[in-house]
């Protein structure tokens, strides 16, 4: 029994990862207005409405501070896409809310045809793991994709975001976690994934290299 408590005290995670985002401020670093797409102030994403359905801080969250930046786009051809960007400091803090498998069931959504898929953002680079649904309500369809970082590491569900907390976990690091949403109105599903896919380029190319790392993590 001592050994396994000795063992347990020195396997547990003591490095917060979330350190070296202590500095950023996401308002800046995600443009208002870039390439074809303009900020449009009136239209705001589906976030988590209760208190309650957010994760309770544990002992790390009140260490850094947490982000969350919520706008609507055009592209100047009458298209919308809402953004969703959420940042915890712990990789589950403020995060587990945000899931659109969470927040818009909360919010009276219906979920289906969920499955994951991929985006080649640049040429040249490893393609970003992401998962796709619909969502809706009444007459509302909201298609959506996101993917969530978790440290350096890209997951598209809790379990595999489980799996690489725990890896970071057998190395003393407790990393910290970003997801970033997508999601248009007014268009079927397959359109909805085109428009959000040329979304999701023409961002991650307006933000700058340095910065790239917290949106999108050290692919390979």
């Amino acid at each position: 029994m001592i050994a396994a408590a000795v063992l347990a005290q020195v396997l547990t995670p003591r490095e917060l990862m979330a350190r070296t985002a202590a500095s950023m401020d996401l308002q800046k670093i995600i443009p208002q207005n870039f390439g074809t797409w303009t900020l449009v102030p009136s239209i705001s994403p589906v976030t988590p409405t209760e208190p309650e359905g957010y994760v309770q801080p544990d002992r790390f969250s009140a260490k850094i501070y947490s982000q969350e930046v919520a706008r609507g786009y055009s592209d100047g051809r009458g298209n919308i896409v809402m953004l969703l960007v959420a940042y915890g400091p712990v990789q589950n803090y403020r995060l587990k809310s945000h899931r659109p498998e969470i927040c818009y069931t909360a919010n009276g959504f219906r979920v289906s045809d969920k499955y994951k898929s991929q985006i080649s953002y640049r040429d040249g680079a490893e393609p970003i793991k992401l998962t796709r649904l619909t969502t809706q309500r009444e007459t509302r369809l909201e298609p959506v994709s996101y993917w969530m970082r978790v440290g350096n590491d890209i997951a598209t569900g809790p379990v595999e975001s489980q799996i690489i907390r725990l890896k970071y976990g057998l190395h003393g690091m407790i990393p910290d976690g970003a997801l970033v949403r997508v999601s248009t109105i007014g268009l079927s599903p397959e359109a909805s994934f085109a428009l959000q896919d040329k979304f999701i380029r023409d961002l991650l190319a307006a933000i700058p290299p340095e910065e790239l790392k917290f949106f999108i993590g050290t692919p390979g």
